[in-house]
């Protein structure tokens, strides 16, 4: 039987995972019998399911709020189009883009994610990707542009990314394309630092 009281700790950064339309059924984090989440090497998988988008963003900004989760990993579908898409950033405009979501906030947000790094490994893992500033006016862009405006401005702050897929992917595509994104985040993620016994 191990010794629990001298394992050693999880220092894994936890990467936040999230689709966020409730009907996106492709990414499913549990893989087997196990319950047990898949997570990139280096990082721990932190999933959090769909919500109304508003209440998502809350969660989102609120789980990043804690240390340990180093970053975040948003996945949707792109209205068109036949390539995995990397959004690099989001506009200030509401949900539904007709008007400003925030009066003192800036025009554009950027991405923190390591995009060139992440677009690389969805072709090696051979799949059709793009870095794009293009957004769609949706639950995608509106929640990237609340997280990323909401990030602590100096420069330890997580890494936030969203990844589109294209309309027709299919669940295998989409899957292949999360984890090789999740990879590429998880490799420029530190360790946590080790709890000092009390």
């Amino acid at each position: 039987m191990p010794d629990v009281a001298h394992a050693s700790p999880d220092t894994r950064p936890h990467l936040v995972i999230c689709a966020w339309a409730p009907d996106e059924t492709a990414w499913d984090p549990i893989e087997d019998l196990s319950g047990e989440p898949w997570s990139p090497a280096g990082a721990q998988t932190d999933p959090l399911p769909a919500d109304e988008p508003e209440r998502l963003a809350d969660a989102l900004i609120s789980r990043l709020a804690d240390p340990r989760r180093r970053a975040l990993l948003l996945i949707g579908r792109s209205r068109q189009g036949d390539s995995f898409r990397l959004q690099i950033r989001a506009e200030n405009r509401t949900l539904d883009g007709s008007a400003r979501l925030d009066e003192s906030g800036p025009a554009v947000v950027r991405t923190t994610a390591p995009a060139a790094e992440m677009v690389q490994a969805l072709r090696e893992a051979g799949l059709t990707a793009e870095a794009t500033s293009e957004a769609d006016a949706d639950a995608g862009s509106y929640l990237l542009y609340r997280v990323l405006s909401a990030l602590p401005n100096e420069g330890d702050a997580p890494a936030v990314g969203l990844l589109r897929a294209p309309p027709g992917a299919s669940d295998a595509a989409v899957q292949r394309a999360v984890k090789a994104a999740a990879q590429a985040m998880a490799r420029h993620l530190s360790p946590l630092p080790r709890s000092r016994p009390v």
